[in-house]
């Protein structure tokens, strides 16, 4: 049973995939806008913006790109995976629509200055957006800050976004050789999760925006339950509230109350307890015939003779398998002891 048709929704309005359309103005998200739009402002320089898994950096960026003017603003955005140096300046040139094929490193950083100046001479500057920056060597940083050295009649050409999780504001902090790095940065701000008296307003939000017309509702001890599981992080709370309409939508509840949440909760965390099952060594494996007797009831004939009638085929067909492969090894030995054919008389050699 899918919970969206169950209560009358357009779609499901917790999903995990970051979405711009469920966009919700909470404290943090507000000033961290607040921070781009300087930032942005300036024109220049580097800016920051970090946040535990799951804060909404992703939705925050996707925020960004539905309100930047395309006119005014070339993007180019990169999701690190520990990029090095070389690599992630192809990246950038690609995000400029330059080859780099078969290019030097000082070949390649020619082509991407040249690249920046024809976007500046359409009237844009250049707006690199770097997502999961915790990925990126020191050395990759390194070669950011002297991608911001670029200008153009004293006018940067480049001004860099970067979003990543905590350890990325202290490496900032703490790595003495990004000091000019550091310097640049004209924008920070690290996004906290929501307070608890912004929970059920961001419910309401994203139920509203998928046509939620009352169906279910939520007590305030259900709300007050969803915030301390999720501990006011907007993915955990998505992740909380999609199996709690599912929940809801099983049983035929229109009313979710604290017992509901804490039911699903536990669930949940029952669910990230549970260790990955391993297939036990071949050695210790057993024939499914045994397995089955190790777990029949004892003392029924009918059970009894069905797993002896599967004992019996198993063992012909393990004889059977094992004389194909007899047969197989023989030919294949054969074949290799013959002399090489001579082709037929008549026939081209």
């Amino acid at each position: 049973m899918m919970y969206d048709t169950h209560y009358g929704l357009a779609e499901r309005p917790f999903q995990l995939t970051p979405d711009p359309r469920f966009w919700f103005d909470t404290a943090t998200h507000r000033k961290a806008m607040a921070y781009l739009g300087y930032g942005l402002s300036q024109g220049e320089g580097f800016i920051v913006i970090t946040g535990d898994p799951g804060a909404g950096k992703t939705t925050l960026v996707g925020h960004l790109m539905d309100r930047i003017d395309r006119g005014r603003l070339n993007v180019i955005r990169i999701v690190t995976t520990q990029i090095d140096a070389d690599d992630l300046l192809r990246l950038v040139a690609q995000g400029l629509e330059v080859d780099a094929t078969g290019m030097t490193k000082a070949q390649l950083l020619g082509a991407i200055e040249r690249g920046l100046h024809a976007v500046a001479r359409t009237g844009r500057r250049t707006l690199l957006i770097v997502d999961e920056a915790q990925s990126l060597p020191v050395a990759s940083l390194e070669e950011l800050r002297m991608l911001s050295n670029f200008q153009a009649s004293g006018h940067p050409l480049l001004q860099i976004f970067l979003l990543g999780q905590p350890e990325f504001r202290h490496l900032l902090n703490k790595q003495g050789s990004l000091e000019q790095l550091r310097q640049r940065v004209i924008a920070m701000h690290h996004l906290d999760p929501m307070g608890e008296e912004e929970v059920e307003p961001y419910l309401m939000h994203r139920l509203s925006v998928v046509g939620w017309q009352g169906r279910p509702d939520f007590t305030t001890e259900a709300v007050a339950a969803m915030y301390r599981w999720s501990e006011g992080v907007p993915r955990r709370l998505n992740q909380l509230a999609s199996r709690v309409l599912l929940h809801g939508a099983v049983e035929g509840i229109d009313l979710i109350d604290a017992d509901d949440v804490a039911t699903v909760a536990g669930d949940l965390d029952g669910d990230a307890r549970m260790p990955a099952s391993a297939p036990p060594p071949l050695e210790t494996q057993q024939p499914a015939a045994f397995a089955v007797r190790a777990s029949s009831p004892q003392g029924d004939p009918r059970i009894d003779d069905r797993i002896a009638e599967l004992e019996a085929r198993l063992e012909v067909q393990d004889a059977a398998l094992r004389r194909v492969l007899t047969l197989l090894v023989d030919w294949v030995e054969g074949d290799a002891l013959r002399p090489e054919r001579q082709p037929l008389r008549g026939t081209a050699a």
